[in-house]
């Protein structure tokens, strides 16, 4: 093979490689590092489970979406066995902050979680505070399939 058809195939097996890395990009876009996340990446619903604190493992689910008057937050509700408090929070360099609020006054619970490496937003770990009683407990928050 001549010097010039070797160049020439490498050229192409270059060209070759770019056109199937772009179409790997746009097939599956890049994960959002933490500092890139907002509250557009925590709309929509959510899992959570919490343990410790002295009581039995449970689970709940969380809706965000959009706060009507905060364009860098997030406002939503928790909803344990059809009991509904509601949260309204943030995202700052993959840390998650949030208020609960069991009936839209005070402040009953607060969240602070740090985003799962390599979750590409979609899981957050952390510590739920109760404010009544300082009960604290692990939670895990994870992004139900199908929302993007």
């Amino acid at each position: 093979m001549s010097r010039a058809a070797r160049h020439a195939m490498k050229r192409a097996v270059l060209a070759l490689g770019l056109a199937v890395g772009a179409l790997g990009a746009a097939a599956n876009p890049a994960c959002p590092q933490p500092d890139e996340l907002g509250p557009v990446h925590l709309y929509g619903l959510w899992r959570v489970s919490f343990s410790g604190g002295g009581l039995p493992d449970s689970t709940a689910s969380v809706l965000f979406e959009k706060h009507p008057e905060r364009t860098e937050s997030v406002r939503g509700a928790i909803n344990r066995d059809s009991v509904q408090s509601l949260l309204a929070g943030d995202v700052d360099d993959g840390v998650l902050g949030l208020d609960e609020s069991d009936d839209g006054l005070q402040i009953s619970a607060s969240w602070s979680g740090n985003v799962v490496p390599a979750s590409c937003g979609k899981e957050f770990t952390g510590i739920w505070r109760s404010e009544k009683n300082d009960t604290e407990r692990s939670f895990v928050l994870r992004r139900l399939p199908g929302w993007q």
